[in-house]
């Protein structure tokens, strides 16, 4: 290959690995999913839920039979007697054997019951945390999303605002040329070109610092480069009053079903610790065979038994009731829990609502003044184009229609926001 040709090759080689690679769209309820699926906070609150769900069955597993196999072997001085120590038969025979003991719990007046109702109801807790926690990251997702969207339109109005600017000063630079235009117009004109290019400068940092914050909050381990797309192309409808959600949000938060739950765990674990001051019934049964041992004392060389154990607390140092009067204060702290979170919900729907209205009440303000200063640039600029006015009052036109495209643009995202938070505070899922 020629030098030259391979030389060019290099280069188009170096141009192709430098080109940035091609941004995706995103939207709002891909990213929502992206996050739901990758933050590792919603898959420690499943597993918690599974752990809990391991506890219920090691509750229940007290009311099913309990089945143990032993085999003993003793070398033993024949028929010698042992007063101490872990052997505590009466003689000691030297002999093998197999067998199976079992046992099962017949009644313990409801203790163990209410211990698996409790278990139950812990689990049911972890699930409402789980959900309670994929919505918390939804609504972080929201807010990062939004604010990527907002700056994403930012960079977008700055961008139009420094072309139209460049083609301003062009044109001036023209007229000044032609000593139509004085060098003060001029001079105005690319102060303003510059102004505009600050800003385009600034939007471009805000939008890199806003999808870095998005590529954390979706859970990603690489850098990827997203362009937001809103797809809400009429608002959202703002729901006509707040007591309505306030209703719902009460019924569907799964924090607070989460505390109703606890409660409800916390109520059924007082009374089975409360139950430990009643007898526990169960049954016993134990049969083997002894087939090496002395037939004086093994014939047969099987055995067998049955009987029923009644245990029956009578003093332990007040421990029982102790727990009991515990467990029992430890439901009405659960319960004092609940009815905190939810007058704190009370307040936050309707705190929500207020900010929802309000944002959509900024949103028709932003978009008459954008009208405005649309209208107002145009006559500026034909006044300017007639020489009925001076550079001064075309660039306060220009700042003008700029600041109001940003404002329009910023008050829709954040009552698209305001929208997303009040969903969350009145409990819908998503």
């Amino acid at each position: 290959m020629p030098r030259k040709t391979w030389f060019l090759s290099l280069l188009s080689l170096a141009a192709f690995c430098q080109t940035p690679p091609a941004s995706t769209d995103l939207t709002q309820q891909q990213a929502e999913q992206i996050a739901v699926a990758n933050n590792p906070r919603i898959q420690i609150g499943e597993l918690q839920a599974k752990v809990q769900h391991e506890n219920v069955r090691q509750a229940h597993s007290y009311e099913l039979p309990n089945v143990n196999g032993n085999v003993t072997g003793v070398e033993a001085n024949e028929a010698s007697r042992l007063s101490t120590g872990s052997l505590g038969a009466p003689r000691l025979l030297t002999h093998a054997g197999t067998g199976m003991e079992v046992s099962q719990l017949i009644t313990d007046f409801g203790r163990t019951r209410n211990l698996v109702a409790s278990a139950k109801l812990t689990e049911q807790a972890r699930r409402a945390d789980a959900l309670a926690t994929r919505q918390d990251i939804i609504l972080a997702t929201d807010q990062v999303f939004f604010q990527a969207l907002q700056a994403q339109a930012t960079l977008a109005v700055a961008a139009e605002t420094v072309a139209a600017r460049q083609s301003l000063v062009d044109r001036v630079r023209a007229l000044t040329e032609s000593k139509l235009k004085s060098d003060l117009d001029l001079s105005f004109v690319e102060v303003s070109l510059s102004q505009a290019k600050l800003l385009q400068l600034d939007a471009h940092n805000n939008v890199d610092a806003a999808k870095a914050a998005l590529i954390a909050v979706l859970g990603l381990d690489q850098q990827k480069d997203y362009r937001l797309v809103d797809e809400t192309k009429n608002l959202p409808p703002l729901p006509p009053d707040a007591e309505t959600l306030v209703k719902e949000a009460i019924e569907q938060r799964p924090e607070l079903q989460s505390l109703r739950f606890s409660e409800q765990a916390a109520q059924k674990f007082s009374r089975a610790q409360h139950r430990q001051l009643f007898p526990t019934v169960s049954a016993l049964g134990v049969v083997g065979t002894t087939p090496v041992g002395s037939s004086l004392y093994f014939s047969p060389n099987w055995y067998g038994a049955a009987g029923i154990n009644v245990s029956i607390p009578l003093f332990n140092g007040f421990r029982y009731s102790s727990q009991a009067a515990a467990a029992a204060l430890q439901a009405k702290v659960e319960g004092e829990r609940e009815r905190a979170l939810r007058e704190q919900v009370a307040r936050d729907v309707r705190t929500a609502w207020l900010n929802a209205n309000s944002a959509l009440q900024r949103v028709t303000v932003a978009g008459e003044l954008l009208l405005q200063a649309n209208t107002a640039l145009d006559l500026a600029q034909t006044r300017y184009g007639l020489g009925l006015s001076s550079i001064v009052e075309l660039s306060q036109a220009q700042l003008q229609q700029t600041e109001a495209a940003i404002g329009d643009a910023n008050a829709r995202a954040q009552y698209s926001f305001a929208i997303a938070s009040l969903k969350f505070q009145s409990g819908e899922n998503r």
